[in-house]
């Protein structure tokens, strides 16, 4: 991790809600939401949050690290609807080591629709895939032993 990655750093992400970032469109994985009204899904915008963290991250990562979320909490208080142009604002807060807090707010054409905090850690890919592994060996199906 590069030190040019400090607080007050800013990215601002732009792209159109499409019919497959809304609720219906999670129900091939999550049947309940099959019913629901077609509106921007929750996990849309904080998947969308998080790629415009992700991208204002990147240029201040070395060779071989990425980032992943640790934590996030957002509110979602107003629908969109497909067309409908979707903005995220992101800025970094504070860096602690390798963890870094985000303040974040999204954007509808209408106007504010949500708005939070959220941290990432910076991560070396090599170190991360083995961890994947080693979790993976401790699997477990249904039994609750491992496989």
């Amino acid at each position: 991790m590069r030190d040019t990655l400090i607080p007050g750093l800013r990215h601002e992400s732009r792209t159109i809600v499409t019919p497959a970032m809304l609720v219906p469109a999670l129900a091939g994985q999550l049947p309940p939401f099959a019913d629901m009204p077609a509106v921007l899904a929750t996990a849309m915008m904080v998947g969308f949050v998080e790629a415009t963290c992700i991208d204002l991250m990147r240029p201040h990562l070395d060779e071989g690290e990425h980032s992943v979320g640790i934590h996030i909490d957002m509110s979602h208080a107003a629908p969109t609807s497909a067309g409908s142009d979707l903005r995220a604002e992101v800025e970094v807060e504070t860096v602690a080591g390798r963890i870094l807090s985000f303040r974040v707010r999204a954007f509808d054409s209408a106007g504010p629709i949500g708005e939070g905090t959220h941290r990432r850690a910076v991560i070396r890919m090599s170190r991360f895939s083995e961890k994947i592994v080693e979790r993976a060996g401790t699997a477990t199906v249904g039994t609750g032993r491992p496989t």
